[in-house]
């Protein structure tokens, strides 16, 4: 195993853009199950594998980029899973949103193999990924954090160490994935209204960005929110079903704890609403479309 090896398996809108600012630091393989991902990294000169397996070989940390808990289990654990392939001082740096409960359950199964999980998933976007300027919120123990450290610091400019054990990590993204859901509905909210009273909603959106009302969902996915409303198709930066996901990840941890989220249980609707629309492979930003008159 090469110390200064990094595997990427997941090469989709964020995992693609984290190897890319990854390659040159280090020695980074990558691999999707889609050839037209691999092709597209190969395109900007990463180099891929055909098979995870083939990936992991050289690498001392394991970068997860997948969708859901399914995915996951898949990867590491399923009939081609890679949890085997990887040396006993191995380390997976675990970047999805999947929930508490499934980072704790990954992580426990990975430690009958001698294998650390860094539960450190990543918020940002794609364009702030690639220039390492990503929140991560990170829950490890100190020896699995140290051998990961390097590689997590390079992809974040706000690393924040919220506890000792994976599921900490994805505990404060839970809480990050609340307001960003909410955000990003009440920001197509208000463009819409915006434009139904007749304003000139990219000189609305400008304004508003600059007072008390700004956010940076509203910066970020206003102006796709704006080309929804001139009847456009914005390219997709983060797909729809993915709040789909988290909000529900948000209102299982809030049902277990007893706590009332209605904001973030709004906004699940929207995002629920869209997905049976058929946007669920869309980018977000086209909730606004259930809402135009």
């Amino acid at each position: 195993m090469t110390a200064n090896g990094v595997a990427v398996l997941g090469l989709g809108a964020m995992g693609l853009a984290m190897a890319k600012r990854l390659d040159g630091q280090f020695a980074v393989r990558g691999f999707d199950p889609a050839p037209e991902r691999r092709a597209l990294a190969e395109g900007v000169g990463l180099m891929t594998c055909d098979t995870a397996a083939d990936a992991v070989q050289a690498a001392g940390v394991v970068v997860l980029a997948v969708r859901n808990e399914a995915q996951v289990d898949e990867v590491l654990f399923g009939p081609a899973g890679i949890a085997a392939q990887i040396e006993a001082d191995g380390v997976v740096v675990l970047t999805s949103t999947v929930g508490i409960e499934a980072a704790r359950r990954a992580g426990s199964r990975l430690a009958l193999s001698g294998i650390g999980l860094v539960d450190a998933p990543v918020s940002g976007g794609p364009a702030r990924a690639e220039r390492g300027d990503l929140l991560i919120a990170v829950g490890a123990a100190p020896a699995d954090w140290h051998a990961a450290e390097p590689v997590v610091r390079a992809l974040g400019s706000t690393v924040a160490m919220v506890g000792g054990a994976p599921g900490a990590g994805q505990a404060l993204k839970t809480v990050n994935q609340l307001l960003c859901g909410v955000h990003i509905a009440a920001a197509a909210e208000a463009l819409t209204l915006a434009k139904a009273l007749d304003l000139d909603p990219g000189q609305a959106l400008e304004a508003l960005g600059s007072g008390a009302a700004a956010s940076f969902m509203l910066a970020d996915r206003g102006p796709r929110i704006l080309e929804v409303l001139d009847g456009g198709d914005p390219a997709v930066f983060s797909r729809e079903d993915i709040f789909v996901k988290d909000m529900g990840i948000v209102g299982e941890a809030a049902r277990a704890r007893s706590v009332a989220t209605p904001l973030a249980g709004a906004a699940h609707q929207v995002y629920l609403l869209a997905q049976a629309a058929g946007l669920a492979a869309r980018d977000d930003s086209t909730v606004a479309r259930l809402l135009a008159p």
